[in-house]
């Protein structure tokens, strides 16, 4: 029988063998029950998963479910990464990423035409051009700069509002409070207060929208008469949200991941055909969204353990991307590796709408910027760099970068 594993201060999380590497105590675990039984610190008995085979067969899984609604009774507590509270919540309204099939499905196929591959590739000329345009305002800058407020964040925001319709003008509103939502150790209040001030002003806007619709996405959206402004509003939040925050971390640590490993570095600059799979590699490598929770809605086999209806099941999305057993030497990054399949955009019916987008954005991100700052290094030394241990999506607050010449 699998030994079941004590958590006494919540899930690891701390990424304490470097600023790319899973934490020690879940690599052990991966290693010895990649689906492992975890104690909380209420007692109750759930379960970690860590394996990559296993987590790729769990998140296919729909009998795995996403509603917080089943399983926040299981933590009715407050702990690192988890949420605190004593009883079910309502599920927001067009939270898809929150439900189950039938209500997944229905809202999820709003938005399946808005993020098809095709229509990906129409828009990459033009996000390129704002890849360009943000490196032109970069260039005109004294070093040293953030590369996180003058170019890692700016892209993605630039690229969403204008795919959503929400005016670039508001960044500093959904910049802040989406921040702030993704405090990982925080208040529930303080949590609710940053959703409560971004929901209403996307209830506005959508609300506009519905009136007066436009040629964008959220239009598109409003013109579905049988989607509710809550669910409007609720669906706004998720790809706003997703849009712009994974790709401004992934653009920033990847940067500062290729700074730290210069010999891949050289490579990429020697030879630009290598980013595709560079990309990927990347997102395996650094995995910026690493946990999730499922819960069984029934007895449930996975990996020779019997899950018990009614678990709370939580998934190492880093630990599955770092599995020897599907990655050779997973913990060294390799910009020629095929990293093809790794989990870093989730898989099964929750698999990320924006994936394709993402994609575009970091190629030209990165060709642009590497090719544009031949002599980009950092400013500061690498331990000084501010890592986002203290959020649930992982990246660095600010990278200070300089450099000494320009090109084009």
């Amino acid at each position: 029988m699998t030994r079941t594993v004590p958590i006494p201060d919540g899930l690891p999380m701390e990424r304490d063998a470097g600023p790319f590497d899973p934490p020690r105590q879940i690599t052990l675990l991966r290693e010895a029950h990649p689906v492992s039984p975890m104690l909380f610190p209420d007692g109750h008995e759930g379960w970690l998963v860590t394996g990559y085979d296993a987590v790729r067969r769990l998140m296919a899984d729909t009998r795995f479910s996403s509603r917080q609604d089943i399983g926040i009774l299981h933590i009715p507590y407050e702990t690192p990464g988890m949420p605190a509270a004593t009883e079910p919540s309502p599920q927001p309204p067009g939270m898809f990423i929150a439900m189950d099939p039938p209500d997944h499905t229905r809202l999820r196929r709003k938005l399946t035409g808005a993020f098809t591959v095709k229509r990906m590739k129409q828009l990459e000329e033009h996000i390129i051009d704002i890849v360009e345009r943000q490196l032109d305002e970069l260039a005109r800058l004294t070093p040293p700069v953030d590369l996180v407020r003058e170019f890692a964040l700016p892209v993605p925001s630039l690229v969403i509002c204008e795919l959503l319709g929400v005016p670039y003008a508001d960044r500093e509103n959904f910049q802040v409070n989406s921040a702030k939502f993704l405090v990982r150790d925080q208040k529930l209040d303080e949590k609710i207060a940053a959703y409560t001030e971004l929901a209403t002003y996307l209830s506005e806007l959508v609300t506009g929208k519905r009136a007066a619709p436009g040629d964008d996405i959220l239009s598109d959206l409003a013109r579905h008469d049988d989607l509710t402004i809550e669910e409007l509003t609720g669906i706004a939040f998720l790809l706003l949200l997703a849009g712009h925050e994974t790709t401004a971390n992934m653009l920033a640590l990847g940067t500062f991941a290729l700074l730290e490993h210069p010999e891949q570095l050289a490579e990429l600059r020697a030879n630009p055909d290598l980013l595709p799979d560079a990309v990927e590699e990347l997102l395996r490598y650094l995995s910026i969204a690493d946990i999730f929770f499922r819960y069984a809605t029934e007895d449930i086999e996975l990996g020779g353990e019997t899950i018990p209806e009614g678990s709370t099941v939580i998934v190492s999305l880093l630990a599955a991307n770092r599995d020897p057993l599907r990655f050779d030497n997973p913990d060294t990054l390799d910009v020629h590796r095929k990293a093809r399949g790794h989990l870093s955009f989730g898989h099964g019916i929750h698999q990320c709408l924006g994936q394709q987008l993402a994609r575009i954005e970091m190629r030209a991100g990165f060709e642009g910027l590497l090719r544009r700052f031949p002599t980009l290094e950092l400013a500061v030394p690498a331990g000084e760099v501010k890592l986002k241990t203290d959020m649930n999506i992982y990246g660095v607050h600010e990278l200070p970068v300089t450099w000494t010449e320009t090109a084009r």
